[in-house]
């Protein structure tokens, strides 16, 4: 008689907050980490090597990217966004101090102006979005073209819904530098080739090491360090690099964009069939633009449940999923995003397929969930 094969193994469906490593790039992790221990700075034999490393990292990023390597420097994902849209900011003193983004924007990027708006005090300019979360390309340009505005910011995807920004042929008003927030879906989607002066990259939306960014200051861009510290951009802003994160991140971008085809059609289609079991839920509601968006992603909310009490029992059934804003969810605060949206707050979970995510594991999932649903609305008297 054969062995009891056991329960099947927990699924990862939270993928944009955090994936395994991916294999090419644990296959130089090791490496790297011998041979890149040392301070790229340092002039000895062991500085000059980890140097070496340090700038191939960055020579790769470059060529996935389409960029040159001094418009590509390391740091951490926090950092990246702060500098990045900070630096506009430092680097157009006359313009004013104004800034501009959408309503939809990563709380990154919503605090860094914050904190920036109240040291000059004045109030960002949000532009609504629709019921996709698209931002309204005319309203957005209309607003950057005010006097007084220092920078407009955009994402290039959003990270809770998926949906795709209008940004490219945005042609912002002269003056007016364009922060491109791309944490979410770098090396899933191409960079526009111009109209951005700044962006940032997040490691984990590769399955890079979560602990890299990358801080993209284009050519030419107007860029002043807003920290203290060298004027110009730096890896690590200024500190001591992470030589051999960089080139993990590095290798996984590759990898990444080298199987982005094969991976993304499997995961378009994985994603399709969620997004039509879930329709089909009462009181259920979809969100995001269902073509135009992350190929990984979908979120969906269910009213008059809790989105922590979803994600809680759907952990018990093996599935890890998301609820809420990735960055506001710890505090059970609604999310910014989907209100913007005119959408539920409440009972909403965020699917995220990883690279490795397979059919069985997606069909185990939309399976489990129309009785999970129903389960739960009775006990709560529904």
């Amino acid at each position: 008689m054969a062995p009891d094969a056991g329960p099947p193994a927990h699924a990862h469906l939270d993928a944009a907050a955090g994936a395994p490593l991916h294999p090419a790039a644990r296959a130089v992790l090791e490496a790297a980490l011998t041979r890149g221990y040392a301070d790229p700075r340092a002039l000895h034999g062991p500085g000059r090597d980890a140097r070496l490393l340090l700038d191939n990292a960055r020579e790769v990023v470059a060529e996935c990217l389409g960029l040159t390597r001094d418009e590509v420097w390391f740091t951490s994902p926090s950092d990246a966004v702060q500098r990045g849209v900070l630096g506009l900011v430092a680097g157009n003193p006359r313009a004013g101090d104004d800034a501009v983004l959408s309503a939809v924007e990563h709380a990154a990027v919503r605090h860094a102006l914050g904190w920036h708006a109240r040291r000059r005090d004045v109030v960002p300019v949000e532009v609504g979005v629709d019921a996709a979360g698209r931002v309204d390309a005319a309203a957005f340009r209309d607003a950057a073209g005010a006097p007084g505005v220092a920078v407009a910011a955009l994402q290039l995807a959003n990270h809770e819904v998926g949906t795709v920004q209008p940004v490219a042929g945005l042609d912002l008003p002269a003056g007016v530098p364009l922060f491109l927030d791309a944490s979410a879906s770098l090396g899933l989607l191409d960079l526009p080739g111009s109209g951005w002066a700044a962006a940032a990259g997040h490691a984990t939306s590769w399955s890079g090491p979560p602990g890299v960014g990358l801080l993209l200051v284009r050519r030419g861009a107007r860029w002043a360090n807003p920290f203290p510290g060298d004027p110009e951009p730096q890896d690590a802003g200024g500190g001591l690099p992470d030589v051999a994160g960089a080139l993990a991140a590095a290798a996984a971008l590759q990898a990444t964009v080298a199987e982005r085809a094969e991976v993304d059609a499997r995961r378009r289609r994985l994603v399709d069939r969620i997004r039509a079991v879930a329709a089909t839920l009462p009181d259920t509601e979809v969100v995001g633009d269902p073509v135009d968006r992350l190929p990984h992603l979908v979120t969906f909310s269910c009213l008059y449940l809790s989105g922590e009490t979803l994600v809680r029992e759907l952990d018990r059934l093996g599935f890890g999923v998301a609820s809420g804003s990735a960055c506001t969810a710890s505090t059970l605060e609604p999310s910014h995003v989907l209100a913007a949206m005119g959408a539920l707050t409440h009972g909403n979970v965020r699917v995220s397929l990883g690279r490795d995510t397979t059919e069985e594991q997606v069909e185990r999932f939309v399976a489990a969930l129309p009785d999970l649903v129903g389960r739960l609305r009775t006990e709560v008297g529904l």
